[in-house]
């Protein structure tokens, strides 16, 4: 099992109901089961158009109507083979468009739940406490600043003494 099935599996039944559509868990995996029935389908046709082409060239010369209705059986298993190949391709395309659709909507619900638990943060901050307290580690800073450049600078001691 793939690690988006895994992601996208869950979710009730009834509560799906009580919304009124279905959920997109149990979307995807309808998606998923009817692209599974088509590729098996496929599979099947793909193998009947092998069998025709085989029954045609059998046939060849020796009985050209037989090999004419193995071709024109095969004609028609190419047809229904296109045919699902475009039903295949607009699953994919709705299944992959739910899986990102599913995936924004929990991104949003979690950036809602992140703005939130910032905006509790940010509820006992008062802008003019957070500027004096910035101004405060400047002035802090400076004194520090100043002390280290007393301590580190040469003061005269031995210019003090004139010869």
């Amino acid at each position: 099992m793939s690690k988006i099935s895994k992601f996208f599996k869950g979710g009730g039944s009834s509560a799906s109901k009580g919304r009124g559509g279905p959920s997109p868990q149990e979307a995807l995996a309808r998606l998923r089961e009817t692209e599974e029935m088509l590729s098996k389908k496929q599979e099947y046709l793909e193998t009947r158009i092998e069998r025709e082409l085989a029954a045609a060239r059998h046939h060849g010369t020796k009985n050209k109507r037989a090999a004419l209705q193995a071709l024109k059986r095969k004609k028609r298993y190419e047809k229904q083979l296109s045919q699902i190949d475009g039903t295949l391709s607009t699953i994919e395309f709705q299944r992959e468009a739910l899986e990102n659709s599913h995936t924004n909507t929990e991104v949003l619900k979690n950036m809602g739940y992140a703005a939130q638990a910032m905006k509790k943060v940010h509820e006992n901050m008062d802008l003019n406490k957070i500027d004096d307290l910035m101004q405060d580690i400047t002035e802090q800073q400076d004194v520090a600043q100043e002390i280290s450049d007393a301590i580190s600078s040469r003061t005269a001691f031995g210019d003090e003494f004139d010869e």
